[in-house]
């Protein structure tokens, strides 16, 4: 009976302490993006029960795993456990969100704060988001048991319109930029509207280096920017966005551009945070009472505009934006508002950097141990004398056959049977000597990729850097980048180029005067790492790698 000696409720394996030990573990595995699931929490069960000779029924060792019957006593057992969908979350997000790419932001915000006393109508968030021509269809009613049920939308594929738009810390917006995948733009692109919006026309329909400066005399025009008046835009570090040409004109009209750590959009964007979510999901809306509104027809890209229009005043509203904000940390400045719970994906990843090798250290003569400089050389020992820390009391002596135990640490914990690590008395039931986190291994350094970070991209280094990767990209540069990917020039026979590509076997625009860019990242090619693969779209005829 139930507070009898001996009692052993059904099912139960493990007692409660250890119960709860497995359940900090799965929480600690869910938070770090690793969760397990039902299946291999049963496994892991098993693993437990072998490990710590606990006493489990017999059918645990046929499928080497423990029973469904266990699984739903133990989430019945803790009701702090619940099997969730996850959403997808790509490595990067979530580990490049860390505390180091975080304080550095906020240290170069609460800079510029300081030197400009920045209010919040003078701070701006500006980002890109995409509009296809096909929706996700919203639930509807239909019948009860029906295995299929189906909605009509336009295409099958879409094609894509990028969206790019501006708010600021008071719940403003300006109206909204809109970039075609067209060679060639027309003002009746974007008749049908929000009221004020723009449009420009590329190959891809991303935002390009040219669409971004049209974007900033559509944003100087709205937001009143001045050198008197000076205005903050915050902005992701994508390549469109550091142009030598965009920068010189923020500097002369009064913007200042400070840019997001890579891959921090997710947690440190306003616009991602509380605008760009509502705003998808009444397109999606829209969309549906467009096709029943004009049956039979096909939403193209010149009725995207429209479509905008009627989702953009219900989502981008005062208080979805200054909520944007406000949760970032952004206005009212809050460098602290994100916790450690926060960065918990970074554990798996959460390495020391590789030491950076300074001045080279003063010799040291034969036979004379090297000293921390940061110690003050101890006083002369006379011979026979042993050296004793001067923050620590004398020890007694000692008698014959005892050995000395460091008066700071407290005595060590027996050793387990196999060595591998002490065994806490009343706590030797551990989850992770059975299964330990997963953790990423030692930093591997060779040739890599550059890597954007957060910097006020109008200060004079940035703008110095980009002039610096300007002369790079010179043609004698090209050329031996070229030779370098062994890719040999035959000016001659024609009939050996590749389509879409030049006499070098690469994408059109290398070793000329136009450069190509990765239609997805924008990356140029000649900023590629040696040797990379680039494929070109049969569609769009633009290139990607």
């Amino acid at each position: 009976m139930p507070g009898c000696p001996g009692y052993r409720a059904h099912n139960r394996v493990f007692s409660d302490q250890q119960e709860a030990s497995l359940c900090q573990y799965l929480l600690k595995a869910a938070d770090i993006y690793f969760g397990l699931s039902p299946k291999e929490v049963r496994r892991f069960a098993y693993q437990l029960g072998q490990k710590y000779d606990c006493v489990h029924p017999a059918a645990w060792n046929t499928k080497k795993m423990a029973g469904k019957d266990w699984f739903s006593s133990f989430m019945e057992r803790n009701p702090t456990l619940s099997i969730r969908q996850p959403q997808a979350i790509s490595l990067s997000w979530a580990t490049s969100f860390n505390p180091n790419n975080v304080a550095r932001f906020f240290g170069n915000l609460t800079c510029l704060m300081v030197r400009y006393g920045f209010q919040p109508e003078a701070i701006w968030n500006m980002d890109e988001t995409s509009t296809v021509t096909v929706q996700t269809p919203s639930r509807i009613i239909a019948a009860k048991g029906k295995k299929q049920v189906a909605a009509m939308t336009s295409a099958e594929r879409g094609a894509l319109v990028t969206l790019a738009m501006a708010v600021n810390a008071l719940g403003n917006h300006i109206p909204p930029h809109f970039i075609f995948p067209r060679k060639k733009y027309f003002n009746n692109f974007v008749h049908d509207g929000p009221r004020g919006c723009i449009g420009t026309a590329n190959g891809s329909g991303w935002m390009q280096k040219g669409d971004f400066v049209t974007f900033l005399h559509h944003f100087k025009k709205h937001s009143n920017a001045f050198k008197e008046s000076p205005q903050l835009l915050l902005l992701n570090n994508h390549s469109s966005h550091l142009s030598l040409q965009g920068i010189e004109f923020c500097r002369e009209n009064g913007i200042v551009l400070l840019s997001f750590p890579p891959h921090c959009s997710h947690k440190l964007q306003p616009l991602d945070r509380s605008v760009y979510g509502p705003l998808k999901r009444y397109i999606n809306t829209t969309m549906d009472l467009w096709l029943k509104m004009h049956p039979g027809r096909t939403i193209t890209i010149y009725d995207l505009p429209s479509i905008v229009a009627t989702a953009l005043p219900a989502a981008a509203t005062p208080a979805n934006i200054m909520s944007g904000f406000s949760c970032t940390g952004i206005w009212l400045l809050d460098p602290h508002i994100f916790k450690d719970a926060d960065f918990s994906p970074a554990f798996v990843t959460d390495r020391p950097a590789p030491t950076i090798t300074g001045e080279p250290a003063t010799p040291v003569e034969p036979g004379v141990r090297a000293v921390d400089p940061g110690v003050s050389p101890a006083a002369p020992m006379e011979p026979g004398v042993r050296a004793v820390d001067p923050g620590v009391s004398p020890a007694a002596p000692l008698e014959p056959g005892v050995r000395a135990v460091d008066p700071g640490v407290s005595p060590a914990a027996p050793m387990a049977e196999d060595g591998a690590a002490p065994v806490q008395s009343g706590d030797c039931f551990s989850p992770v000597a059975v299964h330990p986190f997963p953790k990423a291994g030692p930093r591997i350094e060779g040739t890599r990729r550059r890597r954007r970070t957060t910097a006020i991209l109008t200060d004079t280094p940035v703008k110095r850097a980009l002039e610096e990767e300007k002369k790079k990209k010179s043609p004698k540069a090209k050329q031996s980048l070229a030779k370098r990917m062994g890719k040999k020039k035959n000016k001659t026979n024609k009939n050996h180029k590749k389509k879409g590509e030049n006499a070098a076997g690469l994408p059109h625009g290398h070793g000329s005067g136009d450069n190509v860019e990765c239609m997805v990242c924008g990356e140029d090619f000649d900023s590629s790492v040696p040797g990379e693969s680039w494929i070109r779209c049969l569609f769009c005829q633009e290139w990607a790698h």
